[in-house]
């Protein structure tokens, strides 16, 4: 019965954010008081429930995830982004503009959320287009699937971030284990898979060809690589330290304390503000102005991710997670496949990724919890790899990659969808194998 019960709140999850256009924090807040009910938590403990999961959920990311939305405002504002496209592109010339856009959008998607990146990156890509007469699928798919795998698989992105929280993962080796996977999923659904796309017909729309700034204006090639990897090359160097350290001393202290990721957060924009603010001549007042911006962008995110927090707490609440938990543990499918499975499921039902992942990660957050055979870090990355697949009309970025390119239906399905299929389906193989290579 309490089986049924989730798979009925799934259901309405799906229908109301799909099908009634409620807005995803509301339908998140109703699914989890009526499962509250169908569970049997008591009327008067409900509140509680539904306050507990906001705070806990929102406590562990909200600082990661606002400062790393302000180091992207910072990073696409500046012209940082489009100096590390100018450098790409002068390096690897106009034979291999391709993999050159594709670096691009793998540094500049590590610190810019998807949406930002994509309404950013875009207009570089027909600007491309336009200069070299090229075909536009063909050239900027492959940016578009570096983007999207970024977004998928690595913190300081708001899905994967709170995936590490929620299966008390380490964000440094996460952060490792999706780079290496990032690579092959990015190579085979960008440039591998966009070679089929040459003939695709698509005629961006002039209204967004891009407005450069001048090159006298933009940050030096150093200062702009730099600032938008510093929260990487941060994350993965007190890793790497504190994996072969296992010492007590002030120094293991001191590199844990840095490499915590809010404080490798808070340490890259407070150097981002000089580097590409006030030292490119800004005053800190429009500095100000343009972080407050960044919060204004990334607080839809923030309330999604909160109100998944509440369907899993009252999950928790009602030992209801313990029940599915045991279900899943007597299945015939790899824990980690069982993960990208039900992220993947949702993605396809809902449309979103984020979404998609926190949800799944509520069902399966317990089995990992209490299996300790289960590498969190894998799964964090199982599912964000299954919350990428099949993107179709339900998701605002197949309908963005359709219009911004000028793309039929089913061009875009035939382009797009099968690209977020191709990056899903490298993903959970990528975890399979590094599953059993750590082990």
């Amino acid at each position: 019965m309490a089986l049924l019960t989730i798979v009925f709140c799934i259901l309405l999850l799906v229908l109301l954010v799909s099908w009634a256009k409620v807005n995803p924090f509301l339908a998140f807040l109703i699914v989890s008081i009526t499962a509250g009910l169908l569970l049997g938590i008591p009327m008067d403990k409900i509140a509680t429930s539904v306050q507990t999961g906001l705070g806990k959920t929102l406590g562990d990311i909200t600082i990661i995830i606002i400062l790393g939305a302000m180091v992207g405002k910072l990073v696409a504002t500046s012209g940082a982004a489009q100096k590390i496209a100018n450098l790409l592109v002068k390096a690897f010339g106009e034979k291999h503009i391709q993999w050159a856009l594709v670096v691009v959008g793998f540094i500049v998607g590590i610190p810019l959320f998807y949406n930002t990146g994509f309404v950013l990156m875009v207009p570089l890509i027909f600007s491309v287009v336009y200069k070299y007469k090229l075909p536009a699928v063909y050239i900027g798919l492959p940016m578009l699937a570096a983007l999207s795998v970024t977004h998928g698989f690595l913190p300081p992105h708001p899905s994967p971030t709170a995936l590490v929280g929620m299966f008390h993962a380490n964000m440094g080796t996460t952060l490792m284990y999706g780079l290496i996977l990032a690579v092959p999923a990015i190579v085979l659904a960008g440039p591998v898979f966009a070679s089929t796309l040459k003939n695709m017909p698509s005629v961006p729309l002039e209204t967004f060809r891009a407005e450069e700034l001048p090159d006298d204006k933009l940050p030096s090639g150093f200062n702009s690589f730099l600032t938008a990897l510093l929260p990487v090359i941060l994350l993965m160097a007190s890793a790497v330290y504190l994996n072969n350290d296992h010492s007590t001393g002030a120094l293991h202290r001191f590199i844990a304390f840095i490499g915590d990721a809010p404080i490798v957060m808070l340490i890259s924009i407070i150097i981002a503000t000089f580097t590409l603010g006030t030292m490119q001549g800004r005053k800190m007042k429009e500095v100000g102005n343009l972080l407050v911006d960044a919060i204004k962008d990334i607080a839809p995110i923030l309330l999604i991710i909160g109100g998944s927090g509440i369907f899993k707490q009252v999950m928790e609440d009602s030992g209801v997670k313990d029940t599915i938990a045991a279900l899943l543990k007597d299945t015939q499918l790899q824990p980690l496949f069982l993960g990208w499975l039900l992220a993947a499921i949702i993605r396809i039902s809902l449309g979103s990724a984020t979404v998609a992942g926190l949800t799944a990660a509520g069902i399966v957050s317990t089995m990992v919890l209490h299996d300790h055979s289960i590498n969190p870090n894998l799964m964090v990355l199982a599912i964000g790899a299954g919350s990428l697949a099949f993107s179709h009309v339900n998701d605002g970025g197949f309908w963005m990659f359709k219009e911004y390119f000028n793309l039929s239906i089913k061009d875009t399905i035939k382009s797009w969808s099968v690209m977020e299929s191709i990056v899903s389906v490298v993903g959970i193989i990528g975890v399979l194998i590094l599953n059993l290579i750590i082990k």
